[in-house]
């Protein structure tokens, strides 16, 4: 199960679109001995510039952050609570600080070893949520800059679209009025593997 892998032209592009275009995609992860895990995006948050108060970079640049001002393409790996790892493609142009989180898969190949990593978890939950999909592959911060154009083991392929697509509130904010008003949330519709069913107050996009 293979397909083209995303370019950096896709992710050089509105992080609102990326977001959403990302959904149906398959990210990949390669492990040292060959087996490939994989997974279909089915939920997505956005993260857009300094002054998004949600985003890590609403306080200007910093250690943790400036793979956000990179180029596109690249993997932005943080922890969360001292234990749970999230994966974030870095989006737009060189020097603007943006990214989508990638929130929830749909897991299609390597349960075995996926449910290994996440400790026999059911399959529901494998990979429903940012930090579960990070231990369910195996992804850390050593990922942290990776290109997700080029990596060898990590990255994104083509898929196919979700035929439909739900956009909601970023689940966790705590910012300003603003930021948690936001419909930067995508998910794909009636997925049973998002992480966090969308609100009614969610728009639906055909």
């Amino acid at each position: 199960m293979t397909a083209d892998r995303l370019d950096r032209t896709f992710f050089s592009r509105d992080t609102l679109a990326v977001a959403r275009d990302l959904l149906g995609k398959r990210l990949v992860r390669l492990l040292a001995e060959g087996q490939r895990l994989s997974g279909i995006i089915v939920e997505t948050e956005a993260y857009v510039g300094e002054t998004d108060r949600a985003c890590h970079a609403a306080r200007g640049r910093t250690p943790r952050n400036a793979v956000m001002y990179e180029k596109a393409g690249l993997a932005y790996v943080y922890l969360i609570y001292g234990i749970h790892h999230c994966l974030n493609a870095v989006t737009e142009q060189e020097g603007f600080p943006a990214a989508v989180l990638i929130r929830a898969l749909e897991p299609q190949e390597g349960l075995a070893k996926m449910r290994e990593f996440r400790s026999g978890q059911p399959d529901r939950i494998l990979t429903s949520g940012p930090g579960r999909l990070c231990q369910a592959l195996a992804i850390d911060r050593t990922f942290n800059g990776s290109d997700l154009c080029i990596s060898p083991d990590l990255y994104v392929e083509e898929g196919d679209a979700p035929a439909g697509i739900v956009t909601d509130t970023r689940i966790g904010i705590s910012a300003d009025e603003t930021a948690r008003e936001r419909l930067w949330r995508f998910c794909v519709a009636g997925n049973l593997y998002v992480s966090r069913p969308p609100r009614n107050r969610g728009t639906k996009v055909e």
